[in-house]
């Protein structure tokens, strides 16, 4: 299949970038290496999909489990996002990237907070690829605060009981206003979705790959995205008739 003209594209992609050190471990390097060649590799799926013409890719980065990691390594992923941040930020806004944070950002660092700011600010006017980077985050969370929100709302006489349905739900999330995930790719070898965007890929393909963070190039994204193509998207309906609309 040609993925350059197949127009069965996903239009939002979520990614779990799994395997960073491992990928160290394998090449006798420290965990720091996995993550910084994690970071290379980050930026060239994200410039394939904006070749791709994908809407919407958004990547875990850091969840609110990962606290449970070694403080070291925590404290080099806090500071591998600050520095990765200051030196992207220019490069996403001149190729019409917009760049937004999902998650609860205030157990950060001042100036990793400032950093998010700055970058959400700076690219917010662009129409490009919406690149999501989800950081210290967890689906149960999101599914939570929505919640939270909800009754705040109600309490205050702006909505009733009866007026909640998944729509109105769904607009309290993270996500609200970009398409649910069509699109979902762990790598590492590890086949569940952690505590991912648990409302919004209900519907999502799920696709895992035994491939390491670092080695997932643009040619898997492709393999990824033929594998996607050759899905049938049913939606409760029967391939009958699906197949008789695109008749139609």
């Amino acid at each position: 299949m040609n993925i350059e003209t197949n127009n069965n594209l996903p239009r939002h992609i979520v990614m779990i970038m799994d395997g960073n050190g491992r990928w160290a471990q394998q090449r006798k390097l420290p965990r720091a290496a996995g993550h910084r060649a994690g970071v290379k590799t980050l930026r060239r799926i994200v410039e394939h999909c904006a070749e791709r013409r994908i809407g919407c890719l958004t990547v875990f980065a850091f969840s609110s489990e990962n606290w449970q990691r070694p403080p070291q390594e925590v404290q080099l992923l806090l500071e591998l996002f600050i520095s990765s941040l200051d030196e992207q930020v220019d490069d996403l806004y001149e190729h019409g990237v917009r760049l937004a944070f999902i998650g609860e950002r205030g157990a950060f660092p001042a100036t990793l907070r400032h950093a998010i700011a700055r970058a959400e600010e700076k690219t917010a006017g662009n129409r490009g690829l919406h690149l999501n980077v989800a950081a210290n985050y967890g689906g149960r969370w999101d599914i939570t605060h929505a919640c939270r929100r909800l009754v705040d709302e109600a309490c205050r006489g702006e909505l009733e009981a009866g007026d909640i349905d998944e729509s109105l739900f769904a607009s309290h999330l993270c996500l609200a206003g970009q398409p649910d995930p069509d699109l979902f790719i762990r790598t590492g070898g590890e086949q569940r979705i952690s505590n991912y965007l648990l409302w919004q890929c209900a519907y999502a393909e799920l696709f895992f790959t035994e491939t390491l963070w670092p080695d997932f190039d643009p040619a898997a994204l492709d393999e990824a995205l033929e594998w996607y193509a050759g899905r049938q998207r049913r939606f409760g309906r029967t391939g009958e008739q699906l197949r008789t609309a695109d008749d139609a």
